[in-house]
């Protein structure tokens, strides 16, 4: 049975000898193990019930570390690196032959990030390898922003949660690559486009992929609830479920006529309502509603990565 703690020896004990801890970061808390032994990848892979065509992140501690495993890093991609490192972005790279297939789902390239948490970091600092670590969560559902998130939804399935409190930023990292002389965006996430642009100029955004995706978190269906989700004005959406119990997520509006509802900021502020998002879906999510109603968030800064992550969320209305 899996315990919670902040004792980062016994993590690195516990990731040395392959097994699975859930650590921190300042996004969401990642489901980590050696990166570089198949057999420990494919505990994580197993534990979230993740299909094997999705890719996996890989953390280091900085920087310095990219070319024990990677062929090369494009100038465009390292000026991003030097600004936004450590933080929520993360580089799609060619990799070497010392990073398994398993990793990148067969893909010629690896994605890498360094996180922006202490004690992540301070553990990353103590292993001679990446962690593999996507979110510490079953597949498709919401991401964990607690170490009590993880504790409820993967059980057993992980030998020690490393509690390092609430993360900051609350939505995954942003995922960027070069294709040719074009910087690609294929995840969007807790460091905003704009972010980029104002360093390296335009960007193509890439996001969603059916099937066989290119980068990690862009399959289109994704970080789900068990209720249904409907993206759509909720003053006009609350007489179309009559009857049912309903559960509203809103950016600053309260509404009347629902039985559950989540606020994310009261004041407006966007970085706020991100860092809310998850931990307000799950509370939706387990309360006695029938579905959640939400609404399309303003489509700047974090606003981009809200709405991606409600979109893959939601049921389509006909």
């Amino acid at each position: 049975m899996q315990s919670i703690g902040t004792d980062i020896q016994k993590a690195k004990a516990i990731i040395e000898q392959n097994g699975l801890v859930a650590v921190p970061t300042e996004t969401v808390y990642g489901l980590a193990a050696n990166g570089l032994e198949e057999s420990a990848v494919a505990k994580i892979f197993a534990a979230k019930k993740r299909p094997t065509f999705d890719p996996l992140i890989l953390h280091i501690p900085s920087a310095h570390n990219l070319s024990r495993y990677v062929q090369h890093v494009p100038d465009v991609v390292q000026t991003l690196i030097d600004r936004f490192w450590p933080g929520p972005l993360t580089v799609l790279l060619e990799k070497k032959d010392n990073i398994p297939d398993l990793v990148t789902s067969g893909l010629p390239t690896v994605a890498f990030r360094v996180p922006n948490h202490a004690v992540t970091l301070e553990l990353l600092r103590s292993l001679d390898f990446p962690l593999a670590a996507p979110s510490a969560n079953p597949f498709g559902y919401i991401s964990p922003t607690t170490a009590q998130h993880v504790a409820d939804q993967l059980a057993s399935e992980v030998d020690y949660i490393l509690d390092g409190g609430a993360c900051t930023v609350g939505v995954e990292s942003t995922i960027v690559g070069v294709e040719g002389n074009q910087v690609v965006v294929y995840r969007l996430g807790g460091l905003s486009i704009e972010s980029i642009e104002s360093i390296i100029g335009q960007v193509v955004i890439r996001s969603h992929s059916s099937s066989n995706p290119k980068a990690p978190g862009m399959l289109e269906s994704h970080y789900a609830p068990g209720k249904p989700v409907y993206i759509g004005s909720i003053t006009e959406l609350i007489p179309q479920f009559k009857g049912k119990r309903i559960g509203i997520l809103s950016f600053q509006e309260t509404y009347t006529g629902c039985d559950a509802i989540e606020v994310l900021s009261p004041s407006g502020n966007m970085i706020e309502a991100a860092t809310h998002l998850f931990a307000a879906m799950r509370r939706l999510d387990a309360s006695a509603i029938d579905l959640i109603l939400t609404e399309k968030f303003p489509d700047y800064t974090l606003g981009k990565a809200i709405n991606d992550r409600l979109q893959r969320a939601a049921v389509t209305l006909h």
